[in-house]
């Protein structure tokens, strides 16, 4: 097996890979629609994918090294636990960093999902055990969007750290946070939308994090028009495998999300945890906190899902 610098894995040459041994850590690299993906692979002392996989999808316009996916990463190994954490292309090839705000936005809401799913497409053919899939903010959002279209997807359970609601871009938050009107710019791009011109770009509008930007209208109605799947609690009731929802008590960008989550009923599948005191980002100890939450989650949840004696979806060892 040739390693790369940095252990960068070509998944195109999969097959001396495995002819070499198991996969056990580094960068992976796969190839999607003309262009390349990436994520971040870490094993637990002693495991390896056959023992099973968390599937991590960052926020926004972010990436899968950011500080608190790396934290994830990192605490969830001391755990025992083995994960994937992926960067969404964005319609960018080899993307790391931060989405740079100067590029225009061609990128869907729907696309992260259908990356998520490449990827958990990928760790099966790899004959990866059991598949958690865990997201946090806008990428929580996407993982659950993921989930509610593929109820009996090859998945065993669901993390979502504060995930993104409706109300993250509705009209109210997009006037106070880029001071200007949503209505217009929605009219605007759902017209080009409707005579086939969804390509067409948007100058100077404002999109999730980046404030003077250039998106295409289709790009724009994806994650805006009102009918846009982005609200977390409206997604979770299409979800069947166990799931937990984590607040954080002091989120300041996700608001009223305990709320949203406490109006849902009969959720048996749903369990909610509230870190007090925990930002958005869930810094320092309160990233601890979490992963407790999610441990003490993963081993119940074996009782809560119904397994019908598959015990390759319902095993997380």
């Amino acid at each position: 097996m040739r390693i790369r610098p940095a252990f960068s894995i070509h998944v195109w040459g999969l097959l001396t890979m495995l002819a070499a041994g198991p996969l056990l850590a580094g960068e992976v690299k796969l190839p999607y629609k003309g262009l390349t993906l990436d994520a971040n692979l870490e094993t637990a002392s002693g495991k390896n994918l056959a023992d099973g996989v968390i599937l991590i999808t960052h926020g926004g316009l972010a990436h899968g090294g950011m500080e608190l996916i790396a934290g994830l990463q990192s605490s969830l190994k001391e755990k025992g636990y083995n994960t994937l954490a992926i960067n969404l292309s964005l319609g960018i090839d080899n993307r790391h960093g931060m989405y740079d705000c100067g590029i225009t936005h061609r990128h869907r809401n729907q696309d992260a999902a259908e990356e998520i799913g490449v990827w958990v497409d990928w760790l099966k053919k790899q004959k990866a055990g059991p598949i958690v899939l865990l997201g946090h903010s806008r990428g929580g959002a996407q993982t659950a969007l993921y989930a509610s279209q593929n109820r009996n997807g090859p998945y065993r359970a669901v993390v979502l750290m504060a995930p993104a609601i409706r109300e993250n871009t509705d009209a109210a938050t997009y006037q106070k946070r880029f001071g200007k009107a949503l209505p217009p710019l929605l009219v605007r791009a759902q017209k080009l939308a409707r005579s086939g011109q969804g390509q067409t770009v948007l100058e100077h509008v404002g999109l999730l994090t980046c404030n003077d930007t250039a998106a295409t209208a289709d790009s724009f109605l994806s994650y805006y028009a009102p009918d846009a799947p982005v609200d977390s609690p409206a997604l979770i009731p299409a979800i069947k495998q166990p799931t937990l929802a984590l607040v954080g008590g002091s989120d300041e960008v996700v608001t009223g999300l305990d709320r949203k989550l406490a109006a849902l009923k009969g959720q048996d599948q749903l369990r909610v945890k509230v870190i007090d005191g925990a930002d958005h980002l869930f810094m320092d100890l309160y990233l601890l906190e979490a992963v407790d939450a999610m441990d003490a989650f993963l081993k119940d949840s074996v009782r809560m899902s119904a397994c019908a004696g598959n015990t390759n979806v319902c095993l997380l060892k």
